[in-house]
């Protein structure tokens, strides 16, 4: 499947749950359309069109109308709009939140590969990405080994995300997107489901973590903000494997950490939803570091 393709199937999705949202804006000139898509005017006639194939929409020259309301057949799988870099990163982050993979493990980038089913020159691009932060180092024979990082590292990291989530939380909550407002109260619902179930979905928060912080960076409409989050994924849950003491318990702490930043995000309220934030991410911080078997004393 094509990069363009891929782009279309995001956008078809973008436009469908604004129109489920009842965005009226979202049937305007095409124009305005394609700067609010930050796509072609080829593209958004394409996807228009796409939408009157599916009777979604009624659209003659510039008059267009809404016949019904988006239902869920509508929308393309999630799987089906992601880049090739997101591909990558969703199955590393996967590999890695299974737990299997033992600090100093080798890795061949040949096997791993074809385990994701993704190009090798992609996946070795990813792989050289994490080098500089110390999590991985290049070996011989297309073989890489799996690290740790320093406390040190660990500081400014925190530094850096603390300034991004903030920044990326804001504009969340003063410049809602139905989009993700969408998404934020799906991610409420399941961090319930967290809190409410047993032990075995409390081990299953590591991956509504993930998705938590980059639906928060999400709304920093940054590029360099959502690769940012990615990156910091990895590194983090990778690291928070190794201490698996009250590891129920502790999940269940930070998904109540989430709900207050979620219920003041979705409420509107700024100040309670950045104060909210910085206490969970003292949290995480505090949980990183006693996670690790630290070296650097």
């Amino acid at each position: 499947m094509t990069r363009d393709n891929r782009l279309f199937k995001a956008q078809v999705n973008r436009l469908l749950t604004r129109l489920e949202a009842g965005d009226t804006t979202a049937l305007g000139p095409e124009a305005g359309l394609a700067a609010q898509m930050r796509a072609s005017r080829t593209t958004v006639r394409a996807v228009l069109s796409h939408l009157e194939t599916l009777g979604v929409i009624a659209w003659e020259g510039r008059d267009k109308r809404l016949l019904r309301a988006p239902v869920p057949d509508d929308f393309f799988d999630v799987e089906e709009t992601r880049s090739t870099h997101d591909m990558i990163q969703h199955r590393f982050l996967e590999w890695v939140l299974q737990g299997d993979v033992a600090p100093g493990t080798m890795l061949n980038e040949s096997r791993l590969a074809r385990q994701f089913d993704l190009p090798l020159s992609s996946l070795r691009e990813f792989l050289i990405r994490f080098e500089p932060f110390g999590l991985i180092e290049k070996q011989r024979n297309r073989h890489w080994l799996l690290k740790g990082f320093t406390r040190d590292f660990v500081d400014e990291m925190f530094e850096v995300r603390l300034m991004f989530e903030r920044r990326a939380l804001s504009r969340l909550v003063e410049e809602p997107d139905p989009v993700l407002t969408r998404r934020l109260t799906q991610t409420h619902a399941d961090h319930l489901a967290i809190i409410r179930g047993n032990q075995r979905a409390a081990l299953g928060f590591p991956a509504l973590d993930a998705r938590f912080h980059a639906l928060i960076c999400a709304g920093a409409r940054n590029r360099f903000v959502s690769d940012f989050s990615g990156t910091i994924s990895i590194i983090v849950h990778y690291h928070y494997l190794w201490n698996k003491k009250d590891e129920a318990d502790r999940n269940r702490s930070a998904a109540r950490e989430h709900l207050e930043i979620l219920d003041a995000v979705l409420a509107g309220d700024a100040a309670r939803a950045r104060a909210a934030l910085d206490r969970h991410l003292d949290t995480a911080y505090r949980t990183l570091l006693s996670s690790v078997n630290w070296t650097d004393r």
